[in-house]
């Protein structure tokens, strides 16, 4: 008889079509949240080399402990060759071959920097040229001159430096120094200068010191002209960037500068080697004083600097961002992309490479907040002087490209997708786009002429692509992944639609024998009318029985996109939903409004409302289980991390009779704690926009808690602090409310990493569904 109720319970925790796998892979919550150790690692990096024999990336063999770094692996570029691991020792012999650098105007070699100091690559021979030897000074951001015979550098971070290629002499072109500047004299009083001139008047030898005095000053003054003028930061001012003209006659620097005043957030750490608890600094909360950036343009060789008045309603000069995008060819003019501190609008603006005069040629405000995929991409379109940039100007992210007076502009891609990346190719002749025009639940690789013209697909197999063009523009190096089959490294030739050839082999052959699904997407009808994207796992698709009961996932980071046909960034949760779905669960996984790849209505539609619209797909989500299945909304649970914790305690405190329990983990309880940079493009700040913050704060409705709730958190987690949910705990316990538990977990930060920890979470939140929401109408704990 117990052997008779093991086979039975067996039958039970296990979907039928993974009975006859059980002997290669054990479908349970232990080993599901192994995580990598399981599904693998994702090959990361890929780089080629110049001549695109080979290809270098980090990885790790399937199988590999959950705790071991990433090592670095080559493999040849071509099909059917094998993975081989490098040891230290080589990449630092081929760090300069693979790092990323300046092109020279002919395209034959390459300025890199390599642990702070600079190489010379030539992209024919494949080799390179050790150009500076100074450790530890650091040398960064190398560029070449627009005849390819000096190379532009920064010097510790602050200075920028011309190195003459045929000298070779390296010329220090400005003088930054951090504050104070030296005090300037001061002017003799009235009194004084009388007395100054009676000497004078006296005496002989105080007229020759006078004399001498005044001759040497003459020659400090002149010498002094002849060098670059210093430049002082503010207090508590650094430099951010420095962009020198191709011409060498101007630069664009950005800086940044912290406030003194503000109030930095400590995040305790309890196990320690020390056995004492330390604190850890992490920041602000959202509304402090926050610091800033700003730019200026610098004359060369004089070191004359002029601060640009990037933002004309903020008298500071300040933004939230500020960054240079480059020059055009021969140096005369300069781009500036600039994001104001309300964070409601971002401008272009050229810089005339001459005087430093600023020309605004395009601005993009929102009533929200401005943002979306490939924010800040931006450039000369070469061998011209117009301007390409990614906007969410209609609406969705697009490619534009305008004269360098903002005129001409033109949209060279359009429709209901987004581009996701955009560069120019090597060669000069392309845009190189990752965009979502097949669907929004796929990623390809496109080229397009820069004049613009139709774009061609360079990748066709279904899923998310991330490709790289080897330097000879023959090659692809393409990290590929499918809903259930990880990301793996292809490699193929730089064409529409080629073949490509996989490389690695990721995930252990235990967990590949495993019959995991490609969850269905379907669409949600929501209550204002939008079809709302998610995916759906169901227990016939796991060859189990439905008990009545379903959970909807709510993944994290509010703008993420995770209803799509390739691998999730939430992979043990892939398999969790599965489980679940095993057990007799449906299961939703939801792309609400505000997730990733929906255009710009769809990213803002939470503005000064979190837990609101998002909160309202959620509810739609229980609409639709109950009318699609039959299921009592009381037999509805959810569950989910982060901002995924945050829409559970909304959805149990302001959305009860749509549910009936909620695992939240990591969860934000009170926006105000938050930080600044997030939160406040969401929510403005909590001194001007006090009901935007209380309607989003789930700590405002815990009286409403009706529901079974399980909260989890990491006590080292520096991103959503602890504290958040203490506080939250407290107000349960001063309202006398009962039904609830808080799992904490001692060395967790914000991202979980030991299995273990994993496993105690996970285990939890399928314990509170089946003692609730699995048990039948009305069940409790």
């Amino acid at each position: 008889m117990r052997r008779l109720s093991l086979l039975v319970a067996l039958a039970i925790t296990l979907p039928l079509g993974a009975q006859s796998s059980r002997g290669s892979f054990e479908f349970t919550i232990p080993n599901i949240m192994r995580g990598p150790e399981l599904y693998g690692r994702e090959p990361g990096t890929p780089r080629f080399t110049p001549d695109a024999q080979w290809i270098y990336f980090q990885w790790l063999p399937p199988g590999s402990p959950w705790n071991e770094p990433l090592k670095p692996y080559r493999v040849r570029a071509t099909a059917g060759a094998t993975p081989e691991v490098v040891t230290s020792a080589h990449m630092d012999s081929v760090a300069p071959l693979l790092a990323g650098g300046a092109l020279s105007p002919d395209r034959a070699r390459r300025v890199v920097s390599v642990e702070g100091d600079l190489w010379l690559v030539d992209m024919r021979a494949s080799t390179a040229r050790k150009l500076t030897n100074t450790p530890p000074i650091n040398e960064s951001a190398p560029a070449f001159s627009s005849d390819g015979n000096r190379v532009y550098f920064v010097r510790e971070g602050a200075n920028v430096m011309a190195l003459d290629l045929a000298t070779p002499t390296i010329t220090q072109l400005t003088d930054v120094r951090l504050a104070p500047a030296p005090p300037t004299p001061p002017k003799a009083d009235a009194q004084r200068a009388a007395l100054e001139s009676d000497q004078k008047l006296l005496f002989e030898v105080v007229r020759e010191r006078a004399r001498t005095d005044s001759i040497a000053k003459a020659e400090r003054e002149a010498d002094e002209a002849a060098r670059t003028r210093a430049l002082y930061l503010l207090p508590n001012e650094r430099v951010a960037s420095l962009s020198v003209s191709p011409n060498g006659k101007a630069l664009i620097l950005t800086t940044t500068f912290t406030t003194p005043t503000a109030r930095q957030a400590i995040v305790p750490n309890y196990v320690t080697l020390s056995g004492y608890t330390e604190d850890i600094v992490i920041r602000t909360k959202v509304g402090d004083t926050q610091g800033g950036g700003r730019a200026g343009f610098m004359e060369l060789p004089s070191g004359k600097v002029t601060w640009l008045n990037a933002h004309p309603t903020d008298t500071s000069r300040t933004a939230a961002s500020v960054r240079a995008l480059g020059w055009n060819a021969s140096g005369t003019q300069g781009l500036l992309f600039v994001e104001q501190s309300d964070f409601k609008a971002r401008h272009l603006y050229i810089v005339d490479g001459m005087t430093g005069g600023l020309r605004s040629i395009n601005t993009l405000r929102d009533s929200a907040w401005v943002g979306g995929p490939c924010f800040g991409c931006g450039g000369f379109v070469p061998g011209s002087d117009r301007v390409w940039l990614v906007s969410e100007a209609d609406g969705y992210a697009h490619l534009y490209t305008m004269n360098a007076d903002g005129g001409d502009t033109r949209q060279l891609t359009k429709g209901a997708w987004e581009v996701l990346s955009a560069r120019i190719s090597d060669d000069q002749r392309y845009f190189e786009l990752t965009t979502s025009e097949v669907s929004p639940f796929e990623q390809h690789f496109y080229r397009m002429p820069l004049g613009g013209g139709a774009a061609e697909r360079i990748t066709t197999t279904v899923g998310g692509h991330q490709a790289v063009v080897s330097p000879d523009g023959r090659l692809i190096a393409d990290v590929h992944s499918q809903s259930n089959t990880p990301p793996e490294l292809f490699v193929g030739p730089y064409a529409p639609g080629a073949k490509l050839d996989q490389l690695t082999t990721s995930p252990t052959a235990a967990w590949k024998s495993f019959p995991w699904i490609k969850p269905e997407i379907v669409m949600i009808p929501a209550s204002d009318g939008v079809k709302v994207p998610a995916r759906i796992y169901r227990p016939k698709d796991m060859n189990a029985r439905a008990k009545g009961s379903a959970v909807i996932f709510v993944h994290g980071a509010g703008y993420l996109h995770n209803v799509h046909n390739y691998w999730s960034s939430y992979a043990r949760e892939y398999m969790f939903n599965q489980y679940l779905a095993s057990q007799g669960y449906v299961v939703l996984d939801i792309d609400y409004r505000a997730s990733a790849g929906y255009g710009r209505d769809w990213r803002t539609a939470i503005y000064r409302w979190m837990g609101g619209r998002d909160l309202a797909d959620q509810v739609d989500g229980s609409t639709y289980l109950q009318k699609n299945f039959g299921i009592d909304p009381e037999r509805i649970g959810l569950y989910g991390g982060s901002y995924g914790g945050f829409i559970t305690l909304m959805a149990l405190f302001n959305a009860p009779k749509s549910f009936g329990a909620g695992a939240a983990l990591r969860s934000v309880t009170d926006w105000a704690h938050y930080n600044h940079g997030y939160t406040a493009r969401i929510l403005n700040q909590p001194q001007a926009d006090t009901l935007a913050y209380r309607r989003s704060s789930p700590i405002f409705f815990a009286e409403k808690l009706e529901d079974p709730l399980l909260m989890a958190h990491g006590m080292v987690d520096v991103n959503v602090h602890f504290q958040d949910i203490v506080r939250l705990t407290e107000r349960f316990i001063e309202l006398g409310k009962t039904g609830w538990e808080l799992a904490v977990y001692p060395v967790e930060d914000h991202g979980f990493v030991r299995p273990d920890s994993w496993t105690d979470e996970y285990r939890r939140i399928f314990e509170l569904f089946e003692s609730t929401i699995g048990r039948g109408k009305g069940a409790r704990r």
